[in-house]
C-alpha cells in the first residue's frame, strides 16, 4: 500500500473513512470535498510545498487565505510569473509573514482559482480579546455557541503552551476569543467562495484553525452542515497518538530560534 493512498476510501463526495496519518504522496491524489482546509506551520517550507501539492491536486475554484487581507486577495496577479511582482502587489513584505518564496508555489498551483482574504485586521483582534469575538463581528459563523468547560479549558492550555507558558491566566480567555474570531473569518470567507465560485475551495492557514473538533470545519460544521469538509493537518516532529483531524502529517522540526527565550 503507497502512503496509505488505499486506505482512503471514500463514502461518498468528501467523507474520509477514518481518520490516519499520511504520507505526502497522498496529497498528489487528494479526496474531494466541497472544501479542504491546509493546516500548516507557518514558518516551515516543507508544509507549504505539501500544500501546494494538494492544491493542484485538488485544481480548486477559491483559495481562501489566512495571511492575505481581503483588499490583497483583490490584488493577486493575474500573471504569477514573477514571485518578486507578486509579492509587492500584496504587500507581503509589510505583512509580517513568514518569506514569500515559501507561499509562492501555492499562488502557482492554484493556476486559476480566485483568491479570498480573510486575515483578521490587527484592531479587531485586539478588541476581541477584550470584548469578545462576538461583540466585534455580531453574526459572525460559530460565534453564538457557549463552549463548554472542558473546551475552553483545553484551549486555554493550548494557548498558554504555544506562549511558552508565560501569559498570565486572566488573558487566556480573551487570546480564546481572538482564534475563534480568526475561525470565523476563515469560515465567512469560505462560505462566500462557495456562494460566489463554488466547490472545491482550497483553504490555507495554520494547523490550530485546521483542527476539526474546534477550528474552521466545527465552524462551517454548524454554519452550513451540508457542506462536506477535508481537514489536513501538519506538524513538526512526533507522530501523536491522536490528531484532531482527517489527515495529517508529521514532517522534521526546521531550525529555528527558540521562540521561548524571549520570555525567559
Amino acid at each position: 500500500m503507497k502512503g496509505g493512498i488505499l486506505a482512503i476510501a471514500l463514502l461518498g463526495w468528501g467523507a474520509v473513512a477514518r481518520a490516519e496519518q499520511i504520507t505526502p504522496d497522498v496529497l498528489d491524489a487528494m479526496p474531494r470535498a466541497d472544501v479542504v482546509v491546509l493546516g500548516e506551520v507557518h514558518d516551515n517550507p516543507d508544509h507549504h510545498m505539501n500544500q501546494a501539492r494538494a492544491v493542484f491536486s485538488l485544481a480548486p475554484r477559491a483559495v481562501v487565505w489566512e495571511q492575505l487581507s481581503a483588499d490583497a486577495a483583490e490584488r493577486v496577479p493575474e500573471d504569477l510569473g514573477d514571485a518578486e511582482a507578486v509579492a509587492r502587489a500584496l504587500g507581503w513584505a509589510e505583512s509580517g509573514w513568514p518569506d514569500f518564496q515559501m507561499y509562492y508555489p501555492i499562488f502557482v498551483a492554484a493556476r486559476d482559482a480566485r483568491h479570498y482574504g480573510a486575515e483578521v485586521p490587527r484592531a479587531l483582534a485586539r478588541r476581541s480579546v477584550t470584548e469578545g469575538a462576538l461583540a466585534v463581528m455580531p453574526g459572525g459563523p460559530g460565534l453564538a455557541r457557549v463552549l463548554p468547560e472542558a473546551e475552553q479549558a483545553a484551549r486555554e492550555a493550548e494557548q498558554l503552551a504555544a506562549h511558552c507558558n508565560a501569559m498570565p491566566p486572566e488573558i487566556l480567555p480573551g487570546m480564546v476569543q481572538a482564534q475563534r474570531l480568526r475561525d470565523a473569518y476563515l469560515a465567512r470567507a469560505v462560505l462566500r467562495a462557495l456562494e460566489e465560485v463554488g466547490p472545491p475551495v482550497a483553504v490555507i492557514t495554520g494547523s490550530g484553525h485546521a483542527r476539526r473538533d474546534w477550528g474552521v470545519p466545527a465552524v462551517l460544521a454548524e454554519a452550513a452542515p451540508g457542506v462536506s469538509v477535508i481537514s489536513v493537518g501538519q506538524m513538526e516532529g512526533t507522530a501523536p497518538t491522536e490528531a484532531p483531524y482527517d489527515l495529517w502529517l508529521v514532517t522534521e522540526p526546521i531550525l529555528r530560534e527558540d521562540p521561548c527565550d524571549a520570555f525567559r
